[in-house]
């Protein structure tokens, strides 16, 4: 279920939220240029944030949204 619609699993999005620190620091070992301001989430600002990690690593919104799925 997608309660939020942001195209994430409900189920996945609770994990993630839960284990942020660990999801962090597994993020900026897969994309090194990315600082803790680039993965500074906001409730409601999530296509920003994606937007932004887009930018910095040159993937597609999909292949992020595909990796932290797979990941976490």
């Amino acid at each position: 279920m997608d309660a939020n619609n942001n195209g994430i699993d409900d189920a996945t999005e609770l994990r993630a939220r839960g284990n942020w620190n660990e999801i962090k620091g597994q993020t900026k070992q897969k994309w090194s240029n990315l600082t803790d301001d680039d993965l500074h989430y906001e409730e409601g600002k999530q296509d920003e944030w994606y937007g932004r990690l887009q930018q910095k690593t040159g993937e597609t919104i999909d292949d992020i949204k595909h990796w932290f799925q797979r990941t976490f």
